[in-house]
């Protein structure tokens, strides 16, 4: 079975997931844990430990179980005491972490209840603090106020360099594919990048790198980003080894769900600009991933997941 391993975060990764679980893949999927927003933002303050939202996110997209599992941990807490907004899944883990004593195991442990279809491994078990520098030369500090900031990020780092867990880098080095998720770009994905430890182990590793793209813009991280445009910036957070395969949409999203997007959320559609694309060398797998549910735009998983499979058994 071919080894995948995928980077990412928040509901881009699990969405990815939910697609390549439903076929014969080893997956490890590898979290970011910088996330300092809502019930995660609290509990770390609180308690001292790694963002908990986007691990929780993964472990129910990876669950055999998950439709009640995914109602019940992502439950939120509506109440006038401080219990308020908090998801059950955020407050379990951060007892498992209290019980346990660490983040890996907490997640191992509830990953055996859930029966995972797969590994999930948080980047660190430090309790990292998101940086970026704007366009007009700020400093801002967290990924909840970077998000927030009215200026596009020049460039993402830590505010001091944490320890990479030594699985997630022989993981990295043992993959046969690894893949960036789409998602926010400098607050999901590149945040796993921004580590020397993963650059070297994905140049060590004999796997090549593949990148899923966005269907829409991020306000404020990829405003009139074009496919290429993700992966240039991707390009250059990666060491000597690139991005060297794209899955972008090359479907049509209706003008009201654009609209829709556009006027609510400042969100446009990802070009797929093919010459440029292949002006990158790159190995283009494409399809219309345009899926709507309850007027919401979704990648179709199971195109994602098929797609993936398939790639790999090219590569064989």
């Amino acid at each position: 079975m071919k080894k995948v391993v995928v980077l990412g975060g928040g509901t881009g990764l699990s969405t990815l997931l939910r697609g390549l679980k439903q076929f014969p893949i080893d997956i490890t999927a590898i979290v970011t844990v910088s996330d300092d927003g809502r019930s995660t933002g609290k509990l770390r303050q609180e308690f001292n430990v790694p963002a908990v939202g986007d691990i929780r996110q993964v472990i129910v997209a990876l669950s055999e179980t998950e439709p009640l599992v995914q109602k019940l941990l992502n439950y939120r807490f509506k109440t006038n005491s401080d219990l308020n907004g908090h998801a059950l899944g955020n407050l379990l883990l951060t007892g498992l972490i209290n019980v346990a004593g660490n983040l890996s195991t907490s997640i191992e442990s509830l990953g055996k209840i859930l029966n995972l279809k797969g590994k999930v491994l948080p980047l660190t078990e430090d309790n990292v603090v998101l940086m970026a520098e704007m366009e007009d030369g700020k400093i801002i500090e967290g990924e909840h106020n970077i998000t927030e900031y009215e200026k596009n990020i020049k460039n993402i780092f830590y505010k001091e360099e944490p320890k990479v867990l030594d699985e997630v880098i022989y993981e990295i080095e043992h993959a046969d594919l690894i893949i960036l998720s789409m998602g926010s770009l400098f607050t999901s994905l590149l945040p796993n990048l921004i580590c020397k430890e993963v650059i070297t182990a994905i140049d060590n590793s004999k796997a090549k790198v593949m990148y899923v793209c966005n269907m829409m813009t991020q306000p404020g991280e990829t405003d009139d980003y074009k496919a290429s445009d993700h992966v240039k910036v991707i390009n250059s957070y990666l060491g000597n080894k690139k991005v060297s395969s794209i899955i972008v949409n090359n479907g049509r999203i209706s003008k009201k769900i654009k609209d829709k997007y556009a006027t609510l959320e400042q969100k446009d559609q990802v070009l797929y600009d093919k010459n440029n694309l292949k002006d990158l060398n790159l190995q283009i797998i494409y399809d219309n991933f345009v899926k709507i549910e309850d007027e919401v735009l979704r990648h179709n998983v199971a195109k994602l997941g098929f797609h993936v499979y398939s790639y790999l058994l090219k590569e064989e």
